[in-house]
């Protein structure tokens, strides 16, 4: 699909608030209020962009988070496909580099991390599998840094969660008749939990829409205080996920770029801080999932 320079600026305007309203965003960008709700829903009929609450991990109790590399034997695609299925994987790709398979999980503490992450080794095809346990995320384009303040939900909080979680950009009257509250209510529910940081409505975004088409996973190892250089590298404008970790490295990231010359750029001035002792990198060749609202298993 191809986008205008209007499209674009729409889009951005999403990935930071999912919710602005029509009349907000047409003001934003210059264009009448139908004009930019046809464009919205054209992006979404497109596939191009999707809009969704993303909950907090807290706020599903999902507390363990870990980053795993995962090598195999014969071809890598059945066992991303069967990992995909686990919902404990919010994020799996296929990759160069050493490993063939990158995934992210979040699970309901470290007991169901060790289980999830010894579920995925006896799946077939899978030859290995290197984790690197998440101790902060530094920098995340989908959640928000700070903790909920809202501390009990009820059955109506969630109700009104799940239906965000499918489209985040749901009218308050029709958010209202899916849960069977008043417009009024539901909607003063919905400002409670995305002020109180339960969840935050954001534009999911195929990277190639913005032409950014480049993903490059690194890992580091670096001398020194973790923090202390995950604050520098949190900076680089191209590095769009960064977490501490424990592990075979102190540092795990994403670079999103526009070409492969920006993703070596941003590899050298990693390179170039004197605290970094190792990088290692990996091309993110084919998303084969990416949706964070799903939360782990019950039984």
């Amino acid at each position: 699909m191809d986008l205008d320079e209007t499209d674009l600026r729409i889009v951005r305007e999403l990935q930071s608030d999912g919710r602005l309203t029509y009349e907000t965003l047409a003001q934003r960008v210059g264009l009448s209020r139908p004009a930019a709700r046809m464009r919205v829903q054209r992006l979404q009929e497109s596939g191009a962009v999707r809009v969704v609450a993303i909950v907090h991990p807290a706020v599903r109790d999902l507390s363990a988070s870990a980053h795993l590399a995962i090598d195999t034997e014969g071809p890598a695609g059945p066992a991303a496909r069967a990992i995909a299925a686990l919902p404990e994987a919010p994020f799996v790709t296929l990759t160069s580099g050493r490993r063939a398979i990158m995934t992210e999980l979040r699970t309901a503490g470290f007991g169901a991390l060790d289980r999830t992450i010894e579920q995925i080794r006896a799946l077939p095809g899978v030859r290995a599998v290197d984790a690197l346990v998440a101790t902060r995320h530094v920098k995340d384009p989908y959640l928000l840094t700070r903790e909920p303040t809202v501390s009990t939900l009820d059955a109506m909080d969630e109700r009104i969660l799940a239906e965000l979680e499918e489209d985040g950009r749901l009218a308050f009257a029709e958010l209202a008749a899916r849960v069977g509250l008043s417009a009024g209510a539901t909607r003063a529910r919905t400002l409670r939990l995305l002020e109180g940081g339960v969840a935050k409505v954001v534009a999911l975004v195929r990277p190639d829409v913005l032409g950014m088409g480049y993903l490059c996973g690194f890992s580091l190892r670096v001398d020194g205080a973790a923090a202390d250089i995950a604050e520098r590298v949190a900076t680089f404008e191209r590095v769009t996920f960064l977490s501490t970790c424990l592990g075979g490295a102190e540092l795990v990231g994403t670079i999103t770029a526009e070409s492969f010359a920006a993703v070596r750029t941003t590899l050298e001035e990693m390179r170039e801080l004197p605290a970094v002792r190792e990088v290692e990198s990996w091309l993110h060749l084919e998303l084969i999932k990416e949706r964070y609202d799903l939360g782990p298993r019950t039984d």
